[in-house]
């Protein structure tokens, strides 16, 4: 009985918060499906990422808060309808997740696991060869709670969409990717130093204190 009391204050307590949570209220003005999508803004607004006229990748995309910013950023003067812009889309925003997304006019949107083979084939095939400005990666896996495991199941994730990236982005382009303070953080700060030129830890302010997200960001590739 206790476990269930405790169990029950708890989300009594999470329901609360989110409720009450400014990001949350501020999406639902706003249109957006999440409020994930003021982190994307920040970490836009911080660096100078995003611009009209590019090809952007959002892996991870479901429930399409990401995919929802790139669309307004891409269409600045139409209005917005659900959170996503309408009328002409000045670029490329290719959107893929293991989970079903609603339609975003504009988003090609691809359904499957970013860990297989076919699934990536997809993606490439999406690309079509054309030069990636910058991949947006909120993929984070179904955390466990065992420590090793889960940082393995992190450092998988973050390794495709590094070798991703190394295969499709532009010279100068970005890849922003989430990941988790916790064993393997260093380690994955150091692929990244490895493969740009500028790497940055970016924690934005609608990222909830109690969480151990970051944002990693890479910029411009190093040569071979």
């Amino acid at each position: 009985m206790k476990i269930e009391s405790k169990s029950k204050k708890i989300n009594k307590a999470w329901v609360h918060d989110h409720v009450n949570d400014p990001y949350v209220k501020l999406a639902g003005r706003e249109g957006y499906r999440a409020r994930a999508a003021y982190k994307l803004k920040e970490i836009d607004e911080t660096l100078g990422l995003i611009k009209p006229g590019q090809v952007v990748v959002d892996l991870g995309s479901a429930p399409g808060a990401w995919s929802q910013y790139l669309r307004r950023r891409f269409a600045p003067k139409a209005a917005g309808t659900g959170g996503a812009a309408v009328g002409e889309l000045l670029g490329t925003i290719i959107a893929l997740d293991i989970l079903p997304m609603e339609a975003i006019e504009g988003v090609q949107f691809i359904q499957g696991d970013f860990r297989e083979e076919a699934v990536l084939a997809q993606l490439h095939a999406a690309v079509a060869g054309r030069p990636v400005d910058v991949v947006v990666s909120d993929i984070a896996p179904n955390l466990s709670g065992i420590e090793s495991s889960d940082a393995a199941r992190i450092e998988h994730l973050i390794e495709l969409a590094l070798a991703f990236a190394q295969g499709h982005l532009k010279p100068g382009g970005a890849l922003v990717a989430k990941v988790f303070h916790g064993s393997g953080y260093s380690q994955l700060v150091q692929r990244f130093k490895q493969q740009f030129r500028v790497v940055k830890a970016i924690k934005p302010k609608a990222s909830r204190d109690k969480s151990s997200e970051t944002f990693l960001v890479g910029i411009g590739l190093k040569l071979p």
